[in-house]
Protein backbone atom coordinates (compact mmCIF):
# COMPACT_ATOMS: atom_id res chain seq x y z
CA UNK A 1 0.00 0.00 0.00
CA UNK A 2 1.50 3.29 -0.91
CA UNK A 3 0.08 6.47 1.19
CA UNK A 4 2.12 8.66 -1.02
CA UNK A 5 0.88 8.99 -5.06
CA UNK A 6 3.85 9.05 -7.10
CA UNK A 7 3.07 10.75 -10.74
CA UNK A 8 5.65 8.98 -12.52
CA UNK A 9 4.52 6.12 -13.94
CA UNK A 10 5.24 2.36 -12.62
CA UNK A 11 7.78 1.29 -14.67
CA UNK A 12 9.70 4.74 -14.24
CA UNK A 13 8.43 4.32 -10.78
CA UNK A 14 10.00 1.17 -9.55
CA UNK A 15 13.14 2.16 -11.47
CA UNK A 16 13.82 5.78 -9.54
CA UNK A 17 13.14 4.33 -6.46
CA UNK A 18 15.97 1.32 -7.06
CA UNK A 19 18.25 4.41 -7.36
CA UNK A 20 17.23 6.07 -4.67
CA UNK A 21 17.42 3.11 -2.13
CA UNK A 22 21.23 1.81 -3.76
CA UNK A 23 22.29 5.77 -3.26
CA UNK A 24 20.45 5.66 0.08
CA UNK A 25 22.17 2.35 1.28
CA UNK A 26 25.87 3.74 0.07
CA UNK A 27 24.96 6.96 1.97
CA UNK A 28 24.26 5.06 4.70
CA UNK A 29 27.08 2.96 4.51
CA UNK A 30 29.83 5.47 3.41
CA UNK A 31 29.14 7.50 6.74
CA UNK A 32 28.84 4.21 8.88
CA UNK A 33 32.42 3.73 7.41
CA UNK A 34 34.63 6.89 7.61
CA UNK A 35 33.41 6.51 11.56
CA UNK A 36 34.57 3.28 11.98
CA UNK A 37 37.92 4.72 10.24
CA UNK A 38 37.77 7.85 11.93
CA UNK A 39 37.69 6.30 15.80
CA UNK A 40 40.42 4.30 14.90
CA UNK A 41 43.38 5.87 12.63
CA UNK A 42 46.65 6.40 13.92
CA UNK A 43 49.94 7.90 12.76
CA UNK A 44 51.41 11.33 12.10
CA UNK A 45 48.53 12.72 9.99
CA UNK A 46 46.14 11.35 12.77
CA UNK A 47 44.51 14.64 13.21
CA UNK A 48 43.94 16.26 8.84
CA UNK A 49 42.52 12.85 8.53
CA UNK A 50 40.74 11.87 11.10
CA UNK A 51 38.55 15.67 10.20
CA UNK A 52 38.69 14.68 6.74
CA UNK A 53 36.38 11.86 7.96
CA UNK A 54 34.17 13.66 10.00
CA UNK A 55 33.70 16.17 6.59
CA UNK A 56 32.77 12.65 4.85
CA UNK A 57 30.44 11.39 7.25
CA UNK A 58 28.37 14.91 7.63
CA UNK A 59 27.88 14.71 4.29
CA UNK A 60 27.07 11.37 3.29
CA UNK A 61 24.30 11.58 6.41
CA UNK A 62 23.07 14.93 5.08
CA UNK A 63 22.68 13.45 1.85
CA UNK A 64 21.10 10.13 2.97
CA UNK A 65 18.26 12.54 4.64
CA UNK A 66 17.94 14.21 1.49
CA UNK A 67 17.49 10.85 -0.94
CA UNK A 68 15.56 9.24 1.81
CA UNK A 69 12.93 12.28 1.95
CA UNK A 70 12.96 11.85 -2.11
CA UNK A 71 12.22 8.28 -2.43
CA UNK A 72 9.42 9.05 0.38
CA UNK A 73 8.10 11.79 -1.84
CA UNK A 74 7.59 10.03 -4.51
CA UNK A 75 6.08 7.21 -2.71
CA UNK A 76 8.94 4.85 -2.30
CA UNK A 77 9.46 3.49 1.18
CA UNK A 78 12.98 4.07 2.10
CA UNK A 79 14.62 1.34 3.76
CA UNK A 80 18.31 2.00 5.48
CA UNK A 81 18.30 -0.54 8.52
CA UNK A 82 21.17 -2.05 9.10
CA UNK A 83 20.60 -5.57 7.08
CA UNK A 84 20.02 -4.06 4.06
CA UNK A 85 22.52 -1.79 3.87
CA UNK A 86 25.06 -4.42 5.12
CA UNK A 87 23.38 -6.93 2.27
CA UNK A 88 23.23 -4.19 -0.43
CA UNK A 89 26.31 -1.68 -0.15
CA UNK A 90 29.03 -1.50 -2.74
CA UNK A 91 31.89 -0.83 -0.04
CA UNK A 92 33.69 -3.24 1.26
CA UNK A 93 34.63 -3.81 5.31
CA UNK A 94 37.10 -1.97 7.15
CA UNK A 95 39.70 -3.93 9.11
CA UNK A 96 39.27 -4.57 12.72
CA UNK A 97 41.58 -2.81 15.12
CA UNK A 98 43.64 0.68 14.72
CA UNK A 99 43.91 1.76 11.34
CA UNK A 100 47.43 3.35 9.90
CA UNK A 101 46.64 6.90 8.40
CA UNK A 102 47.65 5.86 4.80
CA UNK A 103 45.55 2.53 5.18
CA UNK A 104 42.55 5.06 5.93
CA UNK A 105 43.08 7.30 3.31
CA UNK A 106 43.04 4.13 0.92
CA UNK A 107 39.78 2.70 2.63
CA UNK A 108 38.31 6.45 1.84
CA UNK A 109 39.56 6.61 -1.60
CA UNK A 110 37.95 3.10 -2.47
CA UNK A 111 35.37 3.56 -0.66
CA UNK A 112 34.40 6.76 -2.39
CA UNK A 113 35.35 5.28 -5.43
CA UNK A 114 32.76 2.40 -5.10
CA UNK A 115 29.65 4.57 -4.25
CA UNK A 116 30.86 7.62 -6.90
CA UNK A 117 30.52 4.67 -9.88
CA UNK A 118 26.90 3.71 -8.46
CA UNK A 119 26.23 7.07 -7.98
CA UNK A 120 27.15 7.94 -11.49
CA UNK A 121 25.15 4.73 -13.10
CA UNK A 122 22.11 5.99 -11.09
CA UNK A 123 21.97 9.59 -12.55
CA UNK A 124 22.33 7.88 -16.07
CA UNK A 125 19.38 5.51 -15.04
CA UNK A 126 17.62 8.88 -13.75
CA UNK A 127 17.84 11.21 -16.81
CA UNK A 128 14.70 10.16 -18.64
CA UNK A 129 12.44 8.77 -16.05
CA UNK A 130 12.85 11.35 -13.01
CA UNK A 131 14.98 14.38 -13.91
CA UNK A 132 14.42 15.89 -10.56
CA UNK A 133 15.74 12.91 -8.83
CA UNK A 134 18.57 13.14 -10.96
CA UNK A 135 19.29 16.33 -9.72
CA UNK A 136 19.71 15.02 -6.20
CA UNK A 137 21.93 12.44 -7.09
CA UNK A 138 23.86 14.86 -9.19
CA UNK A 139 24.56 17.21 -6.18
CA UNK A 140 25.55 13.38 -4.19
CA UNK A 141 27.89 12.53 -6.68
CA UNK A 142 29.60 16.38 -7.24
CA UNK A 143 29.93 16.51 -3.47
CA UNK A 144 31.09 12.85 -3.25
CA UNK A 145 33.92 13.43 -5.77
CA UNK A 146 35.12 16.10 -3.84
CA UNK A 147 35.48 13.89 -0.91
CA UNK A 148 37.49 11.83 -3.64
CA UNK A 149 40.10 14.37 -4.68
CA UNK A 150 41.05 15.21 -1.19
CA UNK A 151 41.31 11.92 -0.26
CA UNK A 152 43.41 11.26 -3.62
CA UNK A 153 45.63 13.99 -2.75
CA UNK A 154 46.64 12.67 0.91
CA UNK A 155 47.26 9.66 -0.89
CA UNK A 156 49.28 11.04 -3.49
Amino acid sequence: MSVVKSSLSEKDLKLVGESLQGALVDLVDLSLVAKQVHWNIVGPRFRSVHLQLDEVVTTARQHSDTVAERASAIGVTPDGRAGTVAAQSAIGTVPDGWIKDGDAVQILVDALGAVITRMRERVQTTDEPDPVTQDVLIQVTADLEKHAWMFQAESG
